[in-house]
């Protein structure tokens, strides 16, 4: 693989990156009510979710899921009844004392909430079906190893990125959070954030 193909796909990588979507506003949610560590520990998690997406494209896992029914439904409805879940618990919230972790959650459940968060959600490897393949070339060597190294400069940006959503919506948040009424908007909003991206991960054809 050459070097022009890997600067190319990397700029492709960073302006999706920053296009409005699940992923980042999850983050941008996360980082406003708990914080920027919170947030960057969430992005590890959708991060490392892109590696089983990898996997799940090079094994052909991706292909079943867009031509089998019963697969994509079923991996929407996991995704959007989580969705729901956090939304439930962000509306039933209550405001927290500064420089508390909301709920208690350790930086490695916040980790789990992005893993959890980016596997559920189908979309992500039939756009990783749809993409890598772009950017490979078969004379260029296997295939498999291609990909692999696309999914990792992926991975990087993802994290560089959505690292930097974190620390923005964090700071802000930290700022919002001197205020009890703040906080419970923040609350609410990311309720119904929560909620709107079940509903848009519920509705989404392939």
């Amino acid at each position: 693989m050459t070097i022009e193909t890997m600067v190319a796909f990397a700029v492709a990588s960073i302006v999706l990156a920053f296009a409005p979507g699940p992923d980042n506003i999850f983050v941008l949610t996360q980082s406003a009510m708990n914080g920027a560590r919170a947030g960057v520990a969430v992005t590890f998690g959708l991060a490392t979710g892109l590696l089983f997406h990898t996997a799940a494209v090079v094994l052909g896992l991706a292909a079943l899921i867009q031509v089998s029914p019963v697969a994509f439904f079923a991996l929407k409805f996991v995704g959007a009844a989580y969705l729901l879940y956090l939304a439930w618990g962000a509306f039933r919230s209550r405001p927290e004392p500064i420089g508390g972790d909301d709920a208690g959650l350790s930086l490695s459940q916040y980790y789990r909430r992005g893993i959890i968060m980016n596997i559920t959600n189908p979309k992500v490897s039939i756009f990783f079906l749809a993409f890598l393949p772009q950017f490979v070339d078969a004379a260029a060597g296997s295939p498999t190893y291609q990909m692999l190294l696309l999914a990792l400069i992926f991975f990087g940006v993802t994290i560089m990125v959505f690292s930097g959503v974190a620390m923005a919506s964090g700071w802000l948040g930290s700022a919002l959070a001197r205020s009890p009424k703040a906080q419970n908007i923040i609350n609410r909003i990311a309720g119904i954030v929560f909620v709107a991206l079940a509903i848009r991960l519920l509705v989404f054809e392939r």
